[in-house]
């Protein structure tokens, strides 16, 4: 019963259902084989919070491409996890901002990334220190493969995190030589295993100056190392730096606001 518990709470903390249909799991388990009833729970749970979640104030992300005028997910792990909702109003502007890359660069496609749970405001969307109340959404950056064509889609990472940009000379290190405990993570052993893609900067750049030049609601925020922010020649009031103790930001843009 320890290693169940144990096992509820971190699918619990990890999905935020996954916890309650592996306990429905257990007391059903004399119905059928216990991996099944945990499957079907967990779809059911997965079905019925994108059905529910409305009522709650947030709305899911498309799991699939849907078109250049909305923003879909870029893996769909994400999904499977429900990592995928925001409040509306962030869901119109992560539109708007995906139509505007296909205006500005016909055919591309805006994917996000980790956005927050279907309910409940405050519960943490491990590992990050923030997204839990939907109203913070992750964007991936644009690449270019070895030939310079645009990566439709797709990121130098499966799931969008971790391809870090590696600061260019004489670029500012707010950081230095930080020490202590933190998610500042260099993942120096998982860079040869990435995509060997490029920063397609100037999709990025562009993503990252229309976000910054179209604030919406009163405590608007856009989190980006500020050696990417230099690089792509982006900057104004609402662009600012995590802080050395979060993970780096230069393999995604946070976006946060309060409508």
């Amino acid at each position: 019963m320890i290693w169940h518990l144990i096992i509820i709470i971190l699918l619990t903390l990890l999905t935020q259902i996954g916890g309650l249909a592996w306990l429905l799991a257990l007391l059903t388990r004399f119905v059928g084989r216990f991996w099944v009833m945990f499957a079907a729970f967990y779809l059911t749970l997965t079905v019925a919070a994108h059905y529910t979640a409305p009522m709650m104030g947030r709305v899911a992300l498309p799991c699939v491409d849907a078109g250049p005028s909305q923003v879909a997910v870029l893996n769909p792990l994400f999904c499977l996890m429900n990592r995928q909702y925001v409040v509306p109003e962030m869901k119109d502007h992560a539109d708007a901002l995906a139509s505007h890359m296909h205006d500005a660069y016909p055919g591309t496609r805006t994917r996000a990334l980790d956005a927050g749970f279907p309910f409940l405001d405050g519960f943490p969307l491990l590992p990050h220190l923030s997204h839990d109340d939907g109203q913070k959404l992750d964007f991936a950056l644009f690449y270019t493969d070895e030939a310079g064509e645009y990566q439709l889609g797709r990121a130098r990472s499966v799931i969008g995190y971790w391809g870090f940009e590696e600061p260019q000379p004489g670029a500012p290190l707010p950081c230095g030589n930080e020490t202590g405990l933190s998610l500042r993570w260099d993942l120096e052993w998982l860079q040869p295993y990435l995509r060997d893609w490029s920063l397609d900067q100037d999709r990025s750049g562009e993503a990252l100056r229309w976000l910054a030049n179209h604030p919406t609601g009163t405590d608007y925020r856009i989190f980006v190392e500020p050696h990417l922010a230099l690089r792509l020649n982006a900057s104004g009031p609402t662009i600012g730096f995590q802080g050395c103790k979060a993970a780096r930001h230069d393999d995604h843009i946070h976006l946060q606001f309060t409508p």
